[in-house]
Formats: C-alpha cells, structure tokens, sequence
C-alpha cells in the first residue's frame, strides 16, 4: 500500500511528522450527564492520511476506504486539498502550500458517515497554521469550525449547527485535539451555563496502513461507518424513549458549509 519511495521518505522524516497514511484503532465514547444521565462506547478505526498524498490502494481494498471530496466540505471540490485551501482562504487564512493532515472514516462500500474530521493544516515549515473542525449531523448537514488551539490543542467556538434533537443550537466547544502521533486523543465537550451537558471523546492507538491491517479491521468492525450511524440513532430512540425532551430543528438547511439539509434519525450527539 506504501511504495518504497514513500517509505524512504518517511523515514528521513523528522519524528515529530506523522508518517501517513496511517490507522487508527479507537474508542468512542459520548457521555451525557443531563438532564439525563446516559453513556455508550463502541470500537471503530480511523483514517489519517495527506491530503496532497491520499492513499492508493490495490484496487481490491478501494471499496474498503475511499476518500472522496464529495463526502467532505460543500461537496463540490475537484480534491480534499482544493476543497480545504478555498475554505481558509473564505476564512482569511492562507495556507501557502504546507502540508494538511486529515483524520476521518473513509467511504465504505459506498457509504461514509463522519460525525467529526479534523483537519490539522500546517505552514510549509511544518509549525501549526490552524486546525478545522468539520461536523456532520444525520440529517444531511455539515459545519467547519476554523480554530486556532493553543500550544496543547485546546480550543473553544460557539456552537453552530444543530445536531442533536436533545441539544439546541447554543452552547460552546471545548475541544482539545492535539495532533496525533502514536496515540489519538480527542474530545469535543458542549458547555451550556457553565456545565458540560455532553461530551465526546475519540482515543485510539496508530497502526501501520498495511493491506494485512485494513483487511483484519474489515473484518472485526465490518462497515464501521454504517455501524457506528446505526449506533448513534438507536442510542438517540432508547433516550426519546426514557422521556429526554426533544428540541425543535431551526430552518430547512444546515450552517454554510455543507449541502442542503435532509429530514432523518435522531442522533445521540452534541
């Protein structure tokens, strides 16, 4: 899946580089603690790759992890690259070619479900430019939150898209999303006066993006991204169904940023 040039590369690479593609084996995890308390974990696997060195795989696994402009941003960019240099430059941010990292759930046979990708996008020195945080909600819509975290990559926006159908549009982030290295450590809190109503967290551990790799996680979490949607809206029933009030959706289309909204499940998210 890496060519011997690639892996030249990577390792005349300083180590604070992260070698890419890489996989993720992680753990999600959603907590909420009111007004009702309820909590689920489930096991996934997470993409990062280069978004100016996408990985190309033996045509027999391209059903296994595709990556697609379509399924990112307005969906209407000619690449993942192209996409995400018009959209900081829309924000006032010039990315000057350096190199931007995503991580996020490929298409799987011909489906992708991505509640959160974030993008760590860099100067061509390799120091931090910005990061962007790109959410989608199960009903069609998508937002990305330019943010600029400090030193441990901490940082806070206003909430800006609706969803979940128990959490109205209002509130802040606290994210923290450091770049991952040998270890992925994320999380995305809601604070809602003064308390945190909701938080989501991903950790995981850095495998190789080996075909021998995808292939086992294909197998132990087969079509994870439809799994893990799944997931979400039966977690999202059990609590319309323990009485957790539902707050209405604002307007037909979501925040710019993404295609036209759609009517669908709930979703146990922020």
């Amino acid at each position: 899946m890496t060519t011997a040039r690639e892996r030249g590369t990577a390792a005349r690479a300083a180590p604070s580089v992260p070698v890419t593609p890489a996989l993720y084996e992680a753990t999600v995890r959603h907590v909420r603690v009111e007004p009702l308390r309820h909590a689920f974990a489930h096991r996934t696997h997470y993409w990062l790759i280069d978004l100016d060195h996408p990985p190309r795989l033996p045509w027999p696994l391209r059903f296994l992890a595709g990556f697609h402009p379509a399924d990112h941003g307005d969906g209407r960019a000619a690449t993942l690259r192209s996409d995400l240099d018009a959209y900081l430059r829309a924000h006032g941010v010039t990315p000057h070619g350096g190199r931007i990292l995503m991580l996020a759930h490929p298409r799987v046979l011909g489906y992708v479900f991505n509640p959160l990708t974030v993008y760590w996008c860099h100067h061509p020195d390799g120091s931090p430019l910005a990061v962007v945080a790109e959410v989608h909600n199960t009903y069609g819509g998508r937002h990305r939150y330019l943010l600029h975290p400090d030193e441990r990559g901490r940082a806070a926006v206003a909430k800006a898209l609706y969803v979940s159908p128990f959490n109205a549009v209002d509130g802040h982030y606290r994210l923290s999303l450091p770049e991952p290295g040998e270890r992925l450590a994320l999380t995305v809190a809601l604070h809602r006066g003064g308390r945190p109503p909701f938080t989501a967290s991903v950790h995981g551990r850095r495998r190789p993006a080996t075909a021998a790799r995808l292939l086992g996680l294909s197998l132990r979490q087969p079509l994870a991204p439809l799994v893990n949607a799944v997931r979400i809206r039966v977690h999202g029933v059990w609590l319309y169904l323990r009485g957790l009030p539902v707050r209405a959706r604002p307007g037909p289309s979501p925040c710019p940023g993404g295609p036209p909204a759609r009517s669908g499940p709930s979703t146990d998210g922020s």
